[in-house]
């Protein structure tokens, strides 16, 4: 694997010899991995889409003491210390349980280790009978120790002993996008929190293809976006991410793992992977944010039970589109403002992985959003601007961007009162 870092980081350790570091200690183990019980076989290791016929790599390393800091600002915990924080990983103390394993909050401070500063944090712990547990450890330590973004979350250290492995990451207060998307007694976000979470969302991903060596995260959906306190997205669960293709390489060729609903069909269909795979994921999690729905929700009627399958017929009808549109969110958004994140959505959306654009110029189209998503103004019925309801009138040489071909309403503008709405059309999404 090739360096995956960004030019900016000069400061961390060469990502080769960090994965050569990781991978010695993996393979210098010697000690079997324990039998599994009958109640650990009763026990799965949960992820959709995935082929888990692989056996695990090894989960012992020769010698804990090789357990060393590879990373400047990542630091190497001890399990007695981790217990420490989390009262011995007492239940009350438990965040939340994925695929890997268990998160626990906890509280990292001078007390702990000096020098520490004082932070709560959440504590991943691996499921030991979890087949890709070992290997998804490994890979979140490659890549979140060497990479640093506002909208990733921080891993700030980690734990390697015996069998033993855990991450630690900065707490995030507000828990998943998930949640407060799906939740039943969750409040409902507002449009301007939707669209400022897709925005950091968006960032996060186009920082990862961009680094040096591109990243594909390939796990991108509600659960994996965490908020802090001030709704900041960040993206977490680095366990499937892949190093991007390198040289004249179209495409990585890899085992289908993700999760039903957000994989991209080329994905799911021949194993190719690439940036646009996650494109396709976002636009599925922005239909989520734009419709307050589940990507699959068997409750729904059959023909609404998939979102993607329900909703991107209607995003590029303007007729249709604000139907999509969660009701809870009435009178929060400008038409326009509806108008460009349904375009945007169905691009993302699209069967064929080259139209899909890139994710820089997803941010460059979801920026203006977030000045005009305040208000939505009503329908002038004195306005007879050529075309039809989604044109306010007043607005002289206004030219659509043709950066999205075909683009529902093109000559849409904004209908928000708002001073600050810019009436240009949608950001480039530069198609290859």
């Amino acid at each position: 694997m090739g360096n995956c870092g960004t030019r900016e980081e000069s400061a961390v350790v060469s990502h080769a010899q960090a994965v050569q570091q990781l991978h010695m200690l993996a393979k210098n183990s010697n000690t079997p991995t324990p039998t599994p019980t009958d109640k650990d076989k009763d026990k799965k290791h949960n992820r959709s889409v995935s082929d888990l016929s692989d056996p695990s790599t090894p989960r012992n390393f020769e010698d804990s003491g090789k357990n060393a800091v590879l990373y400047t600002h990542v630091i190497a915990f001890t399990l007695y210390e981790l217990e420490t924080i989390t009262k011995s990983f007492r239940s009350d103390y438990i965040l939340g349980e994925g695929g890997f394993g268990t998160v626990y909050k906890g509280y990292i401070d001078e007390n702990l280790r000096v020098g520490l500063k004082s932070l709560p944090v959440a504590v991943k712990v691996l499921n030991k009978e979890g087949l890709q547990g070992h290997r998804e450890w490994l890979t979140e330590v490659n890549f979140l120790g060497q990479l640093r973004h506002p909208n990733l979350v921080k891993l700030i250290g980690y734990c390697c002993e015996d069998d033993h492995r855990l991450l630690v990451y900065e707490f995030m207060f507000r828990g998943s996008l998930e949640n407060h998307l799906f939740r039943k007694a969750a409040v409902p976000l507002s449009w301007a929190t939707r669209m400022m979470i897709a925005l950091g969302a968006a960032k996060g991903l186009a920082f990862l293809h961009n680094a040096e060596r591109p990243v594909i995260y390939r796990d991108f959906k509600t659960s994996n976006i965490l908020l802090d306190s001030d709704y900041t997205a960040k993206l977490s669960d680095f366990g499937l991410a892949k190093a991007g293709p390198q040289g004249d390489e179209t495409h990585v060729s890899t085992r289908v793992m993700g999760t039903y609903g957000y994989a991209a069909p080329e994905y799911v269909m021949t194993g190719h992977l690439t940036a646009r795979s996650d494109v396709y994921s976002f636009g599925v999690v922005l239909l989520e944010l734009l419709t307050g729905r589940k990507s699959v929700d068997k409750t729904r009627p059959s023909k609404e039970q998939n979102l993607v399958d329900w909703a991107r017929p209607k995003l590029n009808d303007k007729k249709k589109l604000l139907q999509v549109i969660d009701p809870r969110l009435e009178n929060q958004y400008s038409v326009r403002a509806a108008q460009k994140a349904c375009s945007l959505a169905y691009y993302c959306l699209s069967q064929n992985p080259k139209a899909r654009p890139l994710m820089s110029d997803v941010v460059e189209t979801l920026e203006p959003l977030q000045s005009c998503s305040d208000t939505m103004s009503e329908v002038s019925s004195s306005s007879t601007t050529v075309g039809g309801p989604f044109v306010m009138g007043g607005i002289s040489n206004y030219h659509m961007h043709h950066r999205f071909a075909k683009n529902v309403g093109p000559g849409s503008s904004c209908r928000s009162p708002n001073p600050n709405c810019s009436p240009g059309g949608p950001a480039a999404c530069r198609v290859r």
